[in-house]
């Protein structure tokens, strides 16, 4: 059984950082892309920052490019996302997902797909 489980959410000021950590089990991390996604109240899903399989094509979403920074480690079989420079309007529930068919981390951060492979998502809030 495949399983994503997120940590290292909360309320951080304007300018500040957070590291997300996704632990995945039940598959190799780098069996397929993975990546980061967020969803604010109200609004669309948005694919942040993905990685593919092979160490190049890694896709951020315009307004993270560079503050988030998506690594892994296969060791740990786990996925960070480094945030820094926090603004209000990054404000959402963070979640990180992989699925079957998916090796390119450009098809995966703009896919509308339903992924099967998902965790529960940590609420990052970014407010003074």
């Amino acid at each position: 059984q495949v399983q994503l489980v997120e940590s290292g959410g909360g309320l951080v000021q304007p300018g500040g950082s957070l590291r997300l950590s996704c632990a995945v089990s039940g598959i190799p991390v780098n069996t397929y892309a993975i990546g980061w996604f967020r969803q604010a109240s109200g609004k669309k899903r948005e694919g942040v920052a993905c990685y593919s399989t092979t160490d190049v094509g890694t896709y951020y979403e315009d307004s993270v490019k560079g503050r988030f920074t998506i690594s892994r480690d296969d060791a740990r079989n786990t996925v960070y996302l480094e945030m820094n420079n926090l603004k209000p309007e990054d404000t959402a529930v963070y979640y990180c997902a992989t699925d079957k068919g998916f090796y390119s981390g450009y098809r995966l951060c703009q896919t509308d797909y339903n992924f099967n492979y998902r965790g529960q998502g940590t609420q990052v809030t970014v407010s003074s």
